[in-house]
C-alpha cells in the first residue's frame, strides 16, 4: 500500500509539473518558468521574412522597426501641436506639458525611477511635469473597465497624481501605456490571448482621449523577459507575445481603423496617435541583436515578474530617458532645443 502510494504520488507531481510548465522550461498551461533564456527571437531582431506563429518580424511589421514615412509624417504633425498649456489647455509660456504613464505595477516601478532622473535632467525642458498614474494590481481588464476599488477607479487614481503634480487633465499631451493582462494563459493560446490585450488597451485608449483632450501621443511598449517568473501571473511566452498586441494597435491605426482614429480631418478624433516607446524584451541571458540589453536573474524581483529596484527598474528607467532624450519622434518636445520639429 504504502509503495502504490508513493507511485501514486510522484506520478501526480510529474504530471503537474509537465502541465505547469515548470519541468525544464517548457511551455505548458503555465507557461515557461525560471530558465536564463526562451529561444524566443526578440521582435526587433525578426525579419520580414521570419515567423512567429504566423506573424512576421520588426516593431511596425515588414521587418522594420521604425515607423513607415506616412506614419512618421503624421506623428510630426501631432508632435508640432505639442506645446506648453495652462490649466485649461490654452498655450501659455508659463504652461507645461504634461507625461503621464498609464499600466500596471510594473508600469508603476519602472516610471517611477524614470521620474526622478528626469526630475534631475539637465537636459529636459523645464516645461514637462512627469507625472506616474500606473497602479499596482491594475491590469488591462481593470483600467478598460474603470474598476472601482475601496480608493476608486484608476482613472480617479490617475486624476489624484495630476493634482498631486499641480497639473490638470487639460495638460496630459503625452502617455506612456504599458499593459498587461493577469494570468494571460486563462484567455487560450496565441493570438487569443494577445488580441484580448489589444482589445482592452484600445479601450484605455479610448478613453484616455475622452479624459485628456489634449493628448496627441502615446508611446507604447510591452514586457519585460518573464522566464524567470516563479507563478502563472504573467510568464514567458505571454510577456514575450504582448510585443504583437502593441504592433497590432499601431498597425491597425496605421490602416485606418476609425475605432483608432487620430485625425480631425478623417472624423472623430477617438485615440491619440501611436508609437512605439522602447521595446524592453530581451532573451534573457542571451540578450539581443539590435541592441546589448540583456535580463539577468538579479534584474527581476523574487517572484521574477516585477523588475527588482535596485537593477531590473533603474534598467527601463534609464532606457526610457534615453529614448525621449534621443528619439527623434520623442525629443522635440522632452528637449528644450527640440523645437526645431515644431
Amino acid at each position: 500500500m504504502g509503495r502504490k502510494l508513493t507511485f501514486v504520488v510522484l506520478c501526480g507531481i510529474v504530471m503537474y509539473l509537465a502541465v505547469d510548465g515548470r519541468a525544464g522550461g517548457q511551455a505548458g498551461r503555465g507557461g515557461m518558468r525560471g530558465v536564463d533564456s526562451t529561444g524566443l527571437v526578440p521582435l526587433c531582431d525578426m525579419g520580414a521574412d521570419q515567423m512567429y506563429k504566423g506573424q512576421d518580424g520588426g516593431l511596425y511589421g515588414g521587418g522594420q522597426n521604425g515607423p513607415p514615412a506616412g506614419h512618421a509624417a503624421a506623428a510630426r504633425k501631432e508632435l508640432e501641436a505639442i506645446r506648453p498649456l495652462d490649466g485649461e489647455g490654452r498655450p501659455s509660456d508659463e504652461g507645461k506639458i504634461v507625461l503621464m504613464s498609464i499600466g500596471m505595477s510594473n508600469t508603476r516601478q519602472e516610471f517611477e525611477p524614470f521620474k526622478e532622473l528626469a526630475r534631475k535632467d539637465p537636459k529636459r525642458s523645464a516645461d514637462v511635469v512627469v507625472v506616474n498614474a500606473a497602479i499596482g494590481g491594475m491590469d488591462v481588464v481593470a483600467w478598460a473597465q474603470s474598476r472601482r476599488t475601496e480608493w476608486g477607479t484608476p482613472w480617479e487614481g490617475a486624476e489624484r497624481r495630476l493634482k498631486e503634480a499641480g497639473v490638470t487633465v487639460n495638460q496630459v499631451q503625452v502617455i506612456w501605456l504599458k499593459q498587461a493582462k493577469i494570468n494571460p494563459a486563462a484567455s487560450g493560446e496565441f493570438p487569443a490571448h494577445a488580441w484580448e490585450l489589444a482589445d482592452g488597451m484600445l479601450t484605455i485608449l479610448q478613453m484616455a482621449k475622452q479624459r485628456y483632450p489634449n493628448l496627441r501621443i502615446a508611446y507604447l511598449s510591452s514586457r519585460i523577459y518573464a522566464g524567470y517568473a516563479a507563478t502563472p501571473l504573467n510568464p514567458e511566452p505571454y510577456a514575450y507575445e504582448s510585443a504583437f498586441s502593441v504592433r497590432r494597435l499601431i498597425v491597425q491605426q496605421m490602416g485606418g481603423d476609425e475605432r483608432l482614429n487620430w485625425d480631425s480631418a478623417k472624423g472623430p478624433v477617438k485615440s491619440p496617435l501611436l508609437l512605439w516607446g522602447p521595446y524592453l524584451w530581451a532573451d534573457g541571458v542571451k540578450g539581443r541583436k539590435c541592441d546589448d540589453l540583456v535580463w539577468l536573474r538579479e534584474d527581476l524581483a523574487r517572484d521574477g515578474t516585477h523588475p527588482s529596484p535596485d537593477s531590473g527598474a533603474a534598467k527601463v528607467a534609464k532606457m526610457l530617458l534615453e529614448f525621449f532624450r534621443t528619439d527623434s519622434l520623442a525629443r522635440s518636445w522632452y528637449l528644450p532645443d527640440g523645437a526645431s520639429t515644431r
